[in-house]
């Protein structure tokens, strides 16, 4: 249990910070794209975003970029 507080802490950390721009887009990529494998219903979210971040984020208008950046991170630790 204490993986799933630690990497739900972590995630508000990092939601948080880049929300505020104190934390720069490839940092936030870099995390996300190391996390492991969580359960249900974690799991499910953590994978999109996964999927999301590895997506080339070229061409894209960067405030719409941001906003759906935090929504992703948003999602892994309030899945629907």
């Amino acid at each position: 249990m204490k993986k799933l507080e630690d990497f739900l802490a972590s995630a508000r950390t990092v939601h948080d910070r880049y929300a505020a721009s104190r934390m720069e887009r490839e940092i936030v990529r870099l995390w996300v794209l190391g996390l492991g494998d969580y359960p249900a219903p974690y799991g499910p979210a953590v994978a999109d975003a996964k999927d999301w971040f590895r997506q080339s984020d070229a061409g894209k208008d960067p405030v719409e970029l941001k906003a759906a950046d935090l929504l992703h991170l948003h999602r892994m630790v309030a899945p629907a």
